[in-house]
């Protein structure tokens, strides 16, 4: 009783002197989001045949738990008492229903808005209506609220993010909150106080490395994402992560890619939002999804982002701490072609600099697991040996013998 006493004790004190609420994602958030396929074009169908497919497929009892509906899901205008009008037309039932629905499901609710005048796609913003849609937002009952910052010529990023994180924690309902500022203030160094996660780039695009260009902005491949930002995975941990976007995972690239996006983005400790459309989901795509093994990487209760330890001819090869002193290690071959791994673990000094730990490879040794072939492999006492193909990878955890 005095433990429990203790816990809800320090879960009070957090919550009463914090901008945000805390506690709310111990580990990197799991969901769905309709933008990266669907932009503003959702409807209350998509949105519950979403949520049953999400628990017919296994994909809930895996921990995707947020259903997320992106820009697009007002109307132009705000009413004539300025409040947010969820459109009628895309959801008839209205908005409340529709989470009632997936609550039903024993999902969680998210919606977006934006910090600026407008939404990226240029529905009513937030600016200085945030205590005003904080309170719309928690008698509803969502769980999420994803605040983009387009439409923000002349407004500080931290003073308006914080003043719509005091406002949902004065609405009195626990939202997560993230941030979806692209990195450009460096909300690593500031935001830990005021959300849950926060995203480190501009927007993802369904390729391996590429860099898709439009007017005067560009999306990225998911490698380009994943080394975008040097130096900031000392900012991540429990409650406070660095958000890489949505996933991409089954939007039209070849399985060995989504094979390696979904491994980056869990060796990376990123939340796992999933963007495609899971009512054509193939059986592919949703084994990819729901690796239970590679899950257990990205949900690791240490809450360490993972680093790149080399990157040499084409073989790029990212380490990852885990609890009991276990590890994951990734190698992608970024190559065209097909190469042939020859890593000899004695030769290797990995160190996290950032947490001061090393598997000290000499001294100690692992047993082998294939995340991906579900198979124990022989130990780190011989060198590990593979052919890797184009854009594929190998995901390893190594046991402390």
């Amino acid at each position: 009783m005095r433990i429990q006493i203790t816990i809800f004790f320090c879960f009070f004190f957090l919550n009463s002197f914090s901008q945000k609420y805390n506690q709310l994602a111990p580990s990197p958030p799991m969901g769905w989001n309709t933008w990266n396929t669907f932009e503003i074009n959702i409807d209350e169908k998509l949105i519950k045949e979403t949520a049953d497919i999400i628990v017919a497929s296994g994909m809930k009892e895996a921990g995707y738990t947020y259903v997320v509906l992106d820009d697009g899901w007002m109307t132009m205008e705000r009413d004539n008492n300025g409040n947010l009008v969820p459109d009628p037309k895309k959801f008839p039932s209205g908005m409340k229903a529709l989470i009632d629905y997936v609550h039903a499901k024993g999902l969680k609710f998210g919606l977006y808005n934006c910090a600026g005048t407008k939404t990226c796609a240029g529905y009513p913003g937030t600016r200085g209506y945030e205590y005003q849609d904080a309170r719309f937002y928690a008698n509803l009952e969502i769980d999420f609220l994803k605040y983009d910052w387009c439409n923000t010529e002349g407004i500080n990023a931290k003073e308006a993010y914080t003043t719509m994180s005091k406002a949902l924690k004065k609405a009195g309902r626990p939202i997560i909150f993230s941030l979806c500022e692209w990195g450009d203030n460096q909300p690593w160094d500031w935001a830990e106080p005021v959300g849950n996660l926060w995203r480190i780039s501009g927007d993802i695009y369904p390729c391996y490395d590429c860099e898709f260009k439009y007017d005067t902005w560009s999306s990225w491949g998911f490698f380009k994402i994943a080394e975008m930002r040097k130096n900031i995975r000392q900012f991540a941990g429990p409650d406070h992560w660095n958000d890489f976007d949505m996933m991409e995972v089954g939007n039209g690239m070849i399985f060995e890619e989504d094979k390696s996006h979904f491994a980056l983005w869990c060796m990376l400790a990123s939340p796992l939002i999933a963007g495609n459309d899971l009512r054509n989901m193939s059986k592919k795509t949703l084994s990819i999804l729901t690796n239970r093994e590679l899950l257990n990487i990205n949900q690791d209760r240490l809450g360490i982002q993972g680093f790149k330890y080399s990157d040499k001819n084409g073989l790029s090869i990212w380490f990852k701490p885990l609890e009991d002193n276990s590890w994951a290690v990734s190698f992608f071959n970024k190559n065209d072609e097909e190469i042939k791994i020859d890593f000899d673990w004695k030769k290797q000094h990995v160190i996290d600099e950032v947490n001061n730990i090393s598997p000290s490879f000499n001294t100690t040794f692992y047993n082998i697991r294939d995340a991906w072939q579900h198979k124990d492999l022989l130990s780190t006492n011989e060198s590990f040996k593979a052919n890797l193909a184009s854009h594929d990878v190998i995901t390893l955890i190594l046991k402390k013998i």
